[in-house]
């Protein structure tokens, strides 16, 4: 009866393993790469010698994406970078590829087929390190308004995910405050003249240097009018200039006035605009051979379609010449030997001593 038992239940244990169903016991992690690595994708199947073994790469995004790698221990791609082994011993079909580019990153899929309708199936994902790319969605430049609220987005791809930080040109302070702000959008809440310039979005993840973008930052405001010299004085039959800075942006209209009449270039005037930069303008108008009713009050003024500001500039009458402009510039209709300054210094002589002759006798 021994021999008789023995055999009975080998032939039960036989039939037993005859019917398990086949299993994937083991599955690779997560692989984190380098663009230009290898790696492997190890997947070890049970009880699936009579059945075909896949590997597949499958995209989660559109469920009708399926790419066929291998069935069994043949390759199906036909790719220099893939190639498969399998080890008998441990019933393990590992997938390696080569050179690893970003289009490799995705899941790959271990499958058993059973049937037609009935598979078993396992996967693992490759992630490939990419450095960042700021995205096209993101802020490029922006023109508002001084006063408005501002928000400026910074977007990127790459693997890991990058980290987003802002700063501006010369590491100057933020609108929040600090030299860095780090977020997707930096938000103002009211936006200065100030604040406008250079701002730089930096996406980082440790994958290669980064990736920088320059956001140009314009802000609109109405003019603000100083004067540097707010009186001036010159000698009668000289020239004098008078001058006074702008800031504003757009650039505006810049206008002289006197006695409220605009004044325009001519025998008796020349104005001259220089543009420091887009929002820095400097005028200066020559009064030239200075007339008694040009003495008095000279009103700058610059308007945008933001508003307008205005400053004054006082000429008033000396008697001696200042220089500049006046530096060996004689009166109009006269030679440089008697100047207005020496005949009224030698008229002041004589009356002096005139007085001091008449105070002994």
């Amino acid at each position: 009866m021994g021999p008789i038992f023995v055999l009975g239940f080998l032939l039960i244990a036989q039939s037993a393993y005859a019917q398990r169903s086949p299993t994937i016991s083991y599955i690779s992690q997560e692989q984190i790469k380098d663009i230009g690595g290898t790696v492997e994708l190890h997947c070890s199947v049970q009880y699936a010698q009579e059945y075909p073994v896949l590997w597949m790469k499958v995209d989660h995004t559109s469920n009708s994406y399926i790419l066929p790698i291998s069935t069994g221990s043949s390759l199906i791609l036909h790719d220099s970078r893939f190639a498969l082994r399998y080890d008998q011993a441990s019933s393990t079909y590992t997938l390696q590829i080569k050179d690893i580019q970003e289009t490799d990153a995705g899941f790959y899929q271990c499958q058993v087929l059973i049937s037609v309708s009935n598979k078993i199936a396992a996967e693992v994902e490759l992630q490939v390190r990419r450095p960042p790319i700021i995205s096209d969605n993101s802020t490029r430049s922006i023109v508002v308004s001084e006063g408005e609220a501002v928000q400026l987005e910074c977007y990127a791809g790459g693997y890991p995910p990058p980290r987003i930080s802002w700063r501006r040109e010369n590491n100057a302070i933020l609108p929040t405050g600090g030299s860095i702000y780090r977020g997707n959008r930096l938000k103002i809440k009211q936006i200065r003249k100030e604040d406008r310039g250079t701002y730089y979005c930096v996406a980082e993840n440790g994958v290669g240097r980064g990736n920088k973008r320059n956001i140009a930052v314009e802000v609109e405001f109405k003019p603000v009018v100083t004067v540097p010299r707010p009186r001036l004085g010159q000698a009668l039959q000289y020239d004098m200039d008078l001058e006074c800075h702008i800031e504003a942006y757009p650039p505006p209209a810049i206008t002289w006035h006197k006695d409220g009449i605009q004044l325009s270039n001519n025998q008796h005037y020349s104005i001259s605009h220089f543009a420091t930069a887009d929002e820095f303008t400097d005028t200066t108008i020559r009064v030239i051979t200075i007339e008694k009713r040009q003495y008095g009050n000279y009103m700058c003024k610059a308007a945008n379609k933001l508003g307008s500001d205005e400053d004054y500039v006082e000429l008033f009458e000396t008697v001696i010449p200042v220089c500049p402009p006046a530096c060996g510039q004689t009166p109009s209709g006269e030679t440089a030997t008697p100047t207005t300054s020496s005949i009224v210094l030698l008229a002041t002589m004589v009356m002096y001593i005139f007085r001091n002759f008449n105070t002994k006798h």
